[in-house]
């Protein structure tokens, strides 16, 4: 693992600790960690950590190499010796991952180039702009292209590390990893399941920002265009004129969209019926739920609560 300043703690710890724990349950790693000059890195959290090695003195072969995520993208990527040497064992890797914003450094290597890639929501936009020969993948936890794997933000970071585990030792191994961690074996959707209210950002208009609030504080509630008009004191016309202006959505939209978010959630953590999960979420059928989630995800509530099952499911696959 390649630490340098301002790297997320989280980023560092989380699939170190999912390593650790599979080393129990059955897995054999053995991993250290580097920095330019063997120098001692602060995180995001001020914590210091010490490393193993210098990064300049790492040879291959190397099984796998993984770059965790800055606070300062640019700041990273403008560090020749830090981009040098990852370039450098990038070519003598068996596979290259990254967690959260750690897919800048590698993208400045160019490693990236005309593959997918994911990265913590956040950032999509700007690796995007400016690492146009990536195909960035918002949705995924984590997305496999060749033998790069790179994740979505912190925690993805051990999503990403259980499916390494699945892939080398099984998936009972990775199983009982994520049992002891008390983790998911597997996170179904993706990234996007954080960000229809963040997706909406701040709205100018407060009108706006109090249905929006509204609706997400309560996904089961009714939240037809005449109840939220009601609740902001304004007529249904005036309503949906705001958002189309504010949002270029409808209010209907934006409602099935938190429901949808809403019954993920449910699927995800409990053993609800499909109709009670329905009614909770407020589609109030299951048929209506089933309509919705073919519309916003492309598959069925039982087939996303059946994703459950491994780490696999949450990845962004590629040839």
């Amino acid at each position: 693992m390649v630490l340098f300043d301002q790297v997320q703690l989280l980023d560092v710890a989380g699939p170190l600790d999912v390593f650790a724990a599979a080393n129990d349950n059955g897995a054999h790693y053995k991993w250290i960690t580097v920095s330019p000059g063997s120098k001692e890195v602060r995180t995001t959290s001020g914590t210091r950590l010490a490393v193993d090695a210098a990064l300049e003195d790492v040879t291959g072969p190397i099984d796998t190499m993984i770059v965790p995520g800055p606070s300062d993208w640019r700041a990273a990527v403008s560090d020749p010796e830090l981009i040098s040497g990852i370039a450098r064992l990038s070519r003598s890797s068996r596979r290259i991952a990254s967690v959260c914003a750690g897919a800048f450094p590698l993208a400045a290597t160019g490693i990236l180039d005309g593959h997918r890639a994911a990265t913590h929501w956040r950032w999509v936009p700007e690796l995007a702009a400016n690492f146009p020969k990536i195909m960035v993948d918002r949705e995924s936890i984590f997305v496999r292209d060749g033998k790069v794997m790179t994740s979505a933000g912190v925690t993805a970071g051990i999503d990403l590390a259980l499916s390494l585990v699945e892939e080398d030792f099984g998936p009972e191994v990775a199983r009982a990893t994520a049992k002891y961690l008390v983790v998911f074996m597997a996170r179904p959707g993706g990234q996007s399941q954080f960000s229809v209210r963040l997706a909406a950002g701040r709205p100018h208009n407060d009108i706006v920002r109090t249905v929006l609030d509204a609706v997400t504080a309560e996904p089961g509630r009714d939240h037809s265009r005449e109840a939220l008009a009601a609740l902001a004191g304004v007529s249904v016309r005036h309503l949906t004129r705001l958002f189309h202006t504010e949002l270029g959505t409808t209010v209907a939209r934006y409602a099935e969209q938190i429901r949808v978010e809403a019954a993920k959630g449910l699927l995800e953590t409990g053993n609800d019926t499909l109709d009670l999960v329905a009614r909770r979420s407020g589609f109030g059928s299951q048929e209506t739920m089933r309509r919705a989630f073919q519309r916003e995800l492309g598959i069925t509530p039982s087939v996303y609560r059946a994703r459950f099952r491994t780490t696999r499911s949450q990845c962004g696959r590629h040839p």
